[in-house]
Formats: structure tokens, C-alpha cells, sequence
């Protein structure tokens, strides 16, 4: 960070200014020229939020010069971010692109397994089903909660499928960890920064969703609570901003996947479902998400999705499911970029968690 002070600012401007810094423990450096002086911020600011010193006398600009987040920041860690499951299974670098697909809320074991077996049955190893839904309403369908999720771990552990479902709550943490396999954030919850500090306290990977009005630097600022506490296995997943068009529910921003891949380290995916709002665009962004270069995708899908209790109208049907993993397969091949497919044979190699009590 650089303090430009004005053309001409006076001697005891500038004093000032380095008093006040010094006086803090921060570290500066003057550097004069003909007309203009300029203080730069060695090390750490000690907390100070230098950006809000651009109002004092004789400041005329503060400019960032490295990034405010440093462990998500490629410039710290080169090297990709590869989320490594027990099995061998794995998310980001050169790994295969992945699908993780299921209902937006789990409303049954019968609706719960049906999707999970077509999941599996076209390939897919990750299955995503809401058990705590965030609504815009209080009268909306909140989700079955812990029975939810119970339903969640019987149903992927007979198909061999992970588990990734939303947390809302930081007292749920820890129980929600051990029921899945990847912990959910939401979108509603980008900036939930206690429900993201407890987030570090885990190891299980973190997928988390970029908020609505985020910006990218924001929404890497909320993986670095994540990472700050500790769990390095975080996931970034894309789902649509909000912008002045109204032809779909939101705006699918599909430049963020390369702009993130420059910026970070870490994994990221694209969700259309939500990112579009209607099922008739997921395949196409689907598409086009694998082709920019994004780990993967996750899509809803659900066995009657006009009488889904939640986002029936961006789900697809089990048909289409199949014929955009067949795309995806496709595009994946065209990259030499594989997409991760395993049919199931009637066996799984995943464990069975233990069974933990709702808190």
C-alpha cells in the first residue's frame, strides 16, 4: 500500500502522516520526488485500514499494490489447489472435471433415492441435496433438517456417492461436518463471517458459493476467513450474480472462472442452476463453464421438478441430466480434460460416517 500526498503538500502534512503511522507500529518509507512525496506501507499495516487515510490533510490517493488476501493468492502459492478425497478422488489442478448433482432440498428418501441412482448411474460421484434451505419467505419450504441429512448419508452411502449440503448455522458445524463430505456456503452466506471462522476449524472441504453482489476480490476475501482458520481445502464455486438483466434469474459469469484461475490457487466450479434460474439454459452454461476452464459443475436435478418444493424451475429432469453429462463428456474429451465418470457396479469404496447427534 502507497500514500500519494498532493502536489506541494506541506512538510508538516507529511510529518503527520508518518507520525501517525509510526505510532502505530506500522513501517514506512518516504520517497520524494520534484513534486510529489509518497509513503509506502512496508510489512504489515497492524490491522489499520490504510484505505480510510485518503480523507486526511494533504492525502491525495491510497493505492493497493499486492493483493489483501494472501493465502488464497496464486502469488503465494503457485502451485493449484488439489482437494484430495479418502478414496483418491480429486478436485482441482489437472484432476478430471467433476458433476455434483442432486435435488436443491431433500423432500424424501423415495425422491432423494431415485436422483441418486440416476446421478450415479450417468457417472457422477457427488450428490448435493439441501437439508437447511435459506428462504426469501418464512412460510417457504425450510428444508427436513437433521432428517435430512440422515437421508443424505443412507442414500449415498448405498449408491457410493459424496455428500455436499449447505450450512447455515456455526453451531452446526461441526455436526453437519460429519454427516457430509463437502460443507456447503451458500450464497445468502458468503459474508457470514462467524459461520466462515468456524469453517476453519475443519478439515472437511468447504465449497463456497460467491454471493449475489460480490465481487471477486470480496469473494476471495471470504475464502481467506476459511483458510486464516486453518482449513486449506476450500472450493470456489461461481452461481450467478445479480445484474439489471431480467431475462434469467441471475447473470451466469462465466469470465470469473478464468480470472480466478490467475488470481488463486484454488479449485473452482460453476453452478447454472442457479446461475440461470431456468433448466433450459444449464446445459448450454454447463458447456460453456468446462470450456473456460472451470473443476466442475453442479447442477439440480430432481425426478418431477414442477412439483419440487424448491427451485423446480432450474432442475433439470433425469433425461436431461443424462444428455448434459454427454455434452460434458464431449467438451471434456475436446480439452484433453476428462470429465470424471465411474458407472456404478452395484459396490462402493466409500466408508460409512459415523452416525453423529443433531445439535
Amino acid at each position: 500500500m502507497i500514500i500519494v500526498m498532493q502536489r506541494g503538500a506541506s512538510e508538516d502534512h507529511i510529518a503527520r502522516i508518518i507520525q501517525f503511522l509510526t505510532s502505530l507500529g506500522i513501517n514506512v518509507e518516504r520517497m520524494s520526488g520534484q513534486q510529489q512525496t509518497i509513503i509506502g506501507i512496508v510489512g504489515s499495516s497492524n490491522g489499520l485500514d490504510i484505505q480510510s487515510m485518503s480523507t486526511m490533510d494533504g492525502v491525495q490517493d491510497v493505492v493497493r499494490v499486492s493483493s489483501p488476501y494472501k493465502l488464497t493468492s496464486r502469488t503465494t502459492h503457485p502451485a493449484d489447489t488439489i482437494v484430495t478425497f479418502a478414496d483418491g478422488t480429486r478436485i482441482g489442478g489437472n484432476a478430471p472435471s467433476i458433476v455434483i448433482a442432486g435435488p436443491c432440498s431433500v423432500e424424501s428418501e423415495d425422491q432423494l433415492r431415485r436422483t441418486a441412482e440416476c446421478v450415479r448411474k450417468a457417472g457422477g460421484r457427488f450428490l448435493r441435496g439441501g437439508a437447511f434451505k435459506p428462504r426469501t419467505s418464512p412460510y417457504a419450504f425450510q428444508g427436513l433438517g437433521f432428517d435430512g441429512l440422515e437421508m443424505l448419508r443412507k442414500v449415498s452411502q448405498e449408491f457410493g456417492l459424496f455428500i455436499v449440503s449447505e450450512v447455515m448455522e456455526p453451531a452446526h458445524v461441526p455436526s453437519i461436518a460429519e454427516f457430509t463430505d463437502i460443507v456447503q456456503v451458500g450464497a445468502r452466506n458468503m459474508q457470514n463471517f462467524p459461520l466462515l471462522r468456524q469453517l476453519g476449524n475443519i478439515t472437511r472441504p468447504v465449497l463456497l458459493k460467491r454471493g449475489p453482489a460480490a465481487t471477486i476480490e470480496e469473494w476471495l476475501m471470504a475464502a481467506e476467513y476459511i483458510m486464516a482458520g486453518g482449513n486449506q481445502n476450500v472450493i470456489l464455486c461461481e452461481r450467478g450474480i445479480r445484474t439489471f438483466e431480467t431475462a434469467v434469474r441471475h447473470t451466469t459469469d462465466i469470465s470469473a472462472v478464468p480470472i480466478v484461475k490467475k488470481l488463486s490457487h484454488l479449485p473452482v466450479i460453476v453452478d447454472p442452476s442457479h446461475g440461470t434460474g431456468k433448466r433450459e439454459y444449464v446445459n448450454a452454461m454447463s458447456r460453456a463453464a468446462i470450456a473456460a476452464g472451470a473443476d466442475g459443475v453442479m447442477v439440480e436435478v430432481h425426478p418431477d421438478p414442477d412439483r419440487a418444493l424448491s427451485d423446480g424451475g432450474q432442475s433439470l429432469t433425469f433425461e436431461l441430466f443424462e444428455e448434459m453429462v454427454c455434452d460434458l463428456v464431449r467438451i471434456g474429451d475436446a480439452l484433453d480434460r476428462p470429465l470424471l465418470i465411474e458407472p456404478f457396479t452395484g459396490s462402493t469404496t466409500l466408508k460409512p460416517r459415523p452416525k453423529v447427534s443433531a445439535h
